[in-house]
């Protein structure tokens, strides 16, 4: 049984590094904003976590499956409408349950699933560790007001927890002005980033022996900070562009994978695109709004 798992869980991992190199390629058009680009990486992570996708006319693994893949027809509820798993391995002579060619595969996917289980839960085993030894250090901060907590514990303001995040700021901002950081930090909120973070740690450890899901990773964490970056330009105005370019210059990088910090990501590329910020018009707005549903349409689906 877990060698199956691992099995399709290796041709889905095949499948999101041949979209998320895709997405590597539209993120590298400058001229698409990064709140566009973000949304983009739902599909290697998607194609990471669901094993099964809709079939389509025209997509990109039907280009894929001309050269090496397969696409193993799974549910057809109707004529029009059928789901199916990408075979990217071609490595079994038959599926559910999976049987291979030869011991030897067998012994090979057996082994590795072994592998992968162990190492996997030793993954999550240290991320929840981390993850609620820092919350248990943020009961110390002392409350300012509303979901706001000053803290000596921390060098740059950021957002932990979930359900109930708070604004947790170094205790010298006390005498600070904190309005461009705190219209940040509730747009993280207000995005619900820290559970976009939870969910693509969780799913990079799922894929751990890959090392563009790591990639992924950093690449969709940066591009939340700089998409937040640009929600927060929006709101406040084209004239305050040069202070908060200013304000993050002040703060330090935080280092934890789990809250979104005000000078998360690489400060200099945060620079770069916030001094370069154009607002979207209406036609532009929609443009985007039609590119990527047709991208996320076309790396999505399945060939029928």
């Amino acid at each position: 049984m877990l060698h199956e798992v691992f099995y399709w869980l290796l041709s889905m991992s095949i499948s999101a590094v041949i979209t998320g190199i895709f997405v590597l390629l539209v993120r590298s058009i400058k001229k698409i904003p990064k709140r566009i680009t973000v949304i983009l990486w739902l599909v290697p992570f998607i194609r990471m976590a669901i094993p099964v996708g809709l079939n389509g006319n025209h997509n990109l693994m039907s280009l894929i499956s001309k050269i090496t893949t397969r696409s193993i027809k799974v549910y057809q509820p109707t004529n029009h409408i059928s789901v199916s798993m990408m075979n990217m391995t071609t490595l079994a002579d038959s599926y559910f349950p999976v049987t291979y060619g030869s011991v030897v595969l067998e012994k090979i996917f057996s082994i590795s699933s072994i592998i992968w289980i162990t190492v996997f839960i030793a993954i999550v085993l240290i991320l929840a560790i981390i993850y609620f030894s820092t919350l248990h250090e943020m009961k110390d901060s002392v409350h300012m007001r509303d979901n706001i907590y000053f803290s000596t514990k921390i060098t740059s303001p950021a957002v932990y927890g979930i359900i109930r995040p708070k604004i947790i700021l170094p205790e010298s901002y006390s005498d600070k002005d904190i309005e461009l950081i705190l219209l940040h930090e509730r747009t993280h909120i207000k995005r619900r980033d820290n559970l976009w973070r939870v969910i693509a740690v969780l799913i990079t450890a799922v894929h751990w022996f890959n090392p563009f899901a790591w990639i992924f990773l950093k690449m969709f964490l940066n591009d939340l900070e700089l998409s937040c970056d640009e929600c927060v330009i929006a709101k406040s105005g084209d004239d305050r562009i040069k202070e908060y370019a200013y304000q993050l210059v002040e703060n330090k990088r935080s280092s934890n994978i789990f809250a979104s910090a005000f000078s998360g990501g690489r400060t200099r590329k945060r620079i770069e695109n916030i001094l370069s910020f154009k607002k979207m018009t209406y036609f532009s707005a929609t443009v985007f709004v039609l590119f990527i549903t047709a991208l996320l349409y076309v790396l999505l689906t399945n060939p029928r």
